[in-house]
């Protein structure tokens, strides 16, 4: 039987036709399709090499009408330049699906995409959608809230200041913290700091909390830079005007860099464009951990976030009924290199 007339075979299958050829009823058929249903080994086993050989698929929409949860959340991501995204959407994907949550992956393609794009996703049936971006400010959450047609709203990798988000992030204060005192340690006495976006109700401590720290730690008050987005390429083309534009004798020694995005970047113009050497003549710190943060051609000092704790705990909020605080953070851990 070829593929398409397989395919109409399949969809005029019932679960009457699967339960009459497994000798079961139809209730032990829905139920074996069910992942936490009360049923035997033995009577699963029946209805699956039944329904295998009748190439029965049950329909999910059905099923998920018959009851008040999906399974189905809707994931909103953008900023794709920034390697760390596709390092959040395996590790997320794979929590999600461990314990039969699928997934409606939504390409925000900017600021003014967003809420409509939220709006979207929220008369799918989702039962959460999953924010991950820098373009979900007050007035798109306001937008997704007012929608109202999801259960929950999640915030990942990010603080969120709405009350009625969910933040599920690592602990940036503590993690920066971190970071500055390991650059003191070092003897580094001029950071300049690269930041990404600054946005407000998905918001990353790291640039104030490094300033504070600076301060409180010499006296002195940092040097900071900011992109648009977190791209390499941005964040090469900002290093570049900025250091071109100072004597060898005012360059920073070190360069922190809000995520591995910009530290890579900022790593290409110290090497390639200004022809110096790293550590050697500026050091660079980043944040995220991404793989590329490894290679022999980076081998990148940076702060590794728990992604795996994140979206195991995740899976756990959209599966909990409590009508609780959910928000919470971790603590990840500094990995060195020779970077810095």
């Amino acid at each position: 039987m070829d593929d398409e007339k397989k395919s109409r075979h399949s969809a005029n299958v019932t679960a009457d036709d699967v339960a009459l050829a497994a000798g079961v009823s139809r209730w032990t058929v829905n139920r074996a399709f069910k992942k936490a249903a009360s049923i035997s080994p033995k009577s699963r086993e029946k209805v699956m090499t039944a329904a295998e050989a009748l190439g029965y698929v049950p329909d999910l929409r059905a099923a998920s009408l018959a009851s008040d949860r999906s399974n189905l959340v809707a994931l909103l991501i953008d900023d794709f330049a920034n390697p760390h995204k596709l390092v959040m959407l395996e590790r997320l994907t794979r929590a999600l699906r461990r314990k039969g949550w699928d997934t409606l992956l939504v390409n925000t393609l900017d600021r003014e995409d967003a809420a409509p794009a939220i709006l979207n996703a929220s008369q799918r049936r989702v039962d959460a959608a999953i924010l991950i971006g820098i373009q979900f400010d007050d007035d798109v959450l306001e937008a997704a809230l007012r929608a109202r047609r999801f259960k929950k709203l999640i915030i990942f990798a990010r603080t969120s200041e709405n009350p009625d988000t969910i933040s599920i992030s690592v602990d940036d204060i503590k993690a920066t913290q971190e970071i500055a005192a390991y650059v003191l340690a070092r003897g580094y006495k001029r950071p300049l700091f690269l930041a990404g976006p600054r946005t407000y109700s998905a918001h990353l401590l790291r640039l104030e909390t490094f300033v504070d720290s600076w301060q409180r730690a010499t006296g002195d008050t940092p040097e900071n830079i900011s992109v648009a987005e977190y791209d390499p390429i941005l964040a090469a083309d900002a290093a570049y005007k900025t250091l071109s534009a100072l004597p060898p004798q005012a360059r920073p020694d070190i360069i922190v860099c809000e995520n591995d995005a910009l530290a890579i970047g900022t790593i290409d113009t110290i090497r390639h464009r200004l022809g110096l050497r790293v550590p050697q003549d500026i050091a660079v710190i980043g944040f995220d951990d991404v793989p590329q943060a490894e290679s022999p051609n980076y081998r990148l000092t940076t702060y590794r976030q728990p992604l795996t704790d994140m979206a195991n705990y995740l899976v756990d909020v959209l599966e909990s009924a409590e009508d609780i605080d959910f928000d919470r953070t971790f603590t990840g851990r500094l990995v060195t290199r020779e970077s810095a």
